[in-house]
């Protein structure tokens, strides 16, 4: 089992950059698929990030060429870089660890960090 801390969420002018740590306990990550979600009031969680064991990236299209997630399996952490953020980039922001065992899939959540982009 494994579990997520956020942090690095904040209120940030549109424009401007945050970035967001996962940081991991209980098992490494290296063997996890590791991602970014997010849920804004009102509306369902979406994936924003996700990178794969191999380094392997896919992003939300509303958030490609602004946002890199990257992970650094020595440091048991996940990062999530977000420029030119937007007013519509506000929600909470939650880690995510998952991996496949005997067919089952296994997924663990952080308690999540809010990122609010206003002026």
């Amino acid at each position: 089992q494994v579990q997520l801390v956020e942090s690095g969420g904040g209120l940030v002018q549109p424009g401007g950059s945050l970035r967001l740590s996962c940081a991991a306990s209980g098992r490494n990550i290296s063997i996890y698929v590791m991602g970014w979600y997010r849920q804004a009031p009102g509306k369902q969680r979406e994936l924003v990030a996700v990178i794969t064991t191999g380094g392997r990236t896919n992003y939300a299209d509303s958030v490609k060429g602004r946002f890199t997630i990257s992970r650094e399996n020595a440091n048991n952490t996940v990062y999530l870089q977000m420029n030119s953020l937007k007013p519509e980039d506000t929600a909470v922001y939650y880690c995510n660890a998952r991996r496949s065992v005997a067919g089952t899939l296994r997924t663990y959540w952080g308690q999540g960090t809010q990122v609010t982009v206003s002026s």
